[in-house]
């Protein structure tokens, strides 16, 4: 019981009214080998704790549902602390862990490793990805990505951009939105993006910072945001915003902006911003976090994620033909070493200032 109450004064949110379930395990063939008997040991444990997994967020209320249904006696809460939030809460708690489980922006899965407060599990498919979207020993792994795009209001832009080439035309003269990479994650991996896109890499930032210092100088950028800047790009304040693919289509499909919003992967490339999740160490319920980390990175997981609009992480995820329409694939998205990216924070920062503020 007092386990519960921590949990709850965490900020934990019960999940059972999301779905009945019946009382019975699930029926048919096994996700993965070993299923049957992980359930049995989690059903024992009967609860896991899920920190930073807010429901709205990339599809996580169906993943919580889903997970309910095919495992009926186990428990699931969850809180939203945001991830660097969540690697403070998992450091202070270390001496009695509250969680079973965490999810973060990778960088912030980095910060957790160095902490100690994560422990290391390989979930299935965990060998499918690539070697920078986790941590060698499972510590960390990623779970779905965020990708950069061009997010195009067609009511204010004519012609849309489909490169980073096309953004420094004239006719974007005063268009061009982004968040200011020394305040906001986003805006960093905007620079890696740009980087990739002329010539550059996560090693070779430059080309990234004097692209924008043209696009500035060129008088294409409107302004740099602090903060995101959703809710004036969905009141048609801002004609193109360089940030991510997600947010572009949740403005299309689910916010009524529609046709109005076109979501471009810019052709000469992009990067993917991995999105991760760890067994906390020492967690009360380390059977039950097992068993929802396996779900999560199950093809069933998966598929749930791209159907809330961020792509899975896992290669080969079978897509239903509506959601593949609405991502189609992108080969020239490349994916973000966060370990060196973080590392590289500081220089990012200064060139940009030397660059695009100059």
């Amino acid at each position: 019981m007092q386990r519960r109450q921590l949990i709850l004064a965490a900020g934990a949110v019960s999940l059972s009214a999301l779905s009945a379930g019946s009382a019975l395990a699930f029926e048919g063939a096994e996700l993965y080998a070993g299923e049957s008997a992980l359930y049995e040991e989690a059903r024992k444990e009967g609860l896991v704790v899920s920190f930073d997994t807010g429901p709205e967020w990339a599809n996580w209320k169906s993943l919580f549902a889903n997970f309910k249904k095919r495992y009926p006696e186990v428990e699931l809460t969850y809180n939203d602390l945001g991830s660097a939030a969540t690697v403070v809460a998992l450091d202070k708690t270390r001496r009695r862990p509250q969680a079973d489980t965490a999810y973060y922006f990778a960088a912030s899965a980095v910060d957790a490793v160095q902490k100690d407060v994560v422990a290391p599990f390989k979930p299935v498919n965990f060998d499918k990805l690539p070697d920078v979207f986790r941590e060698a020993d499972g510590r960390w792994f990623t779970i779905h990505t965020l990708n950069i795009a061009f997010l195009v209001n067609k009511k204010l832009v004519k012609n849309v951009p489909t490169s980073w080439a096309d953004l420094l035309k004239p006719e974007y003269k005063n268009t061009v939105v982004y968040l200011d990479p020394r305040t906001a994650g986003v805006g960093q991996v905007v620079v890696f993006a740009a980087a990739y896109g002329n010539g550059g890499s996560v090693d070779n930032i430059k080309p990234g910072t004097d692209y924008l210092a043209r696009l500035h100088a060129a008088g294409n950028v409107q302004r740099i945001e602090g903060t995101t800047p959703y809710a004036k790009f969905l009141k048609g304040e801002i004609p193109i915003w360089i940030g991510y693919e997600n947010d572009g289509l949740k403005a299309k499909h689910v916010d009524g902006m529609g046709d109005a919003v076109e979501v471009v992967i810019p052709r000469e490339a992009s990067v993917a911003a991995p999105y991760a999740i760890s067994l906390v160490k020492n967690g009360p319920n380390p059977n039950a976090g097992k068993l929802w980390l396996n779900y999560i990175m199950s093809p069933a997981g998966q598929s749930l994620f791209a159907q809330g609009y961020v792509r899975p992480a896992v290669p080969g995820t079978v897509l239903p033909a509506d959601v593949q329409a609405k991502m189609p694939a992108a080969p020239q998205i490349q994916p973000l070493d966060v370990v060196k990216a973080s590392a590289r924070k500081a220089e990012v920062d200064r060139q940009w200032a030397e660059a695009a503020l100059k």
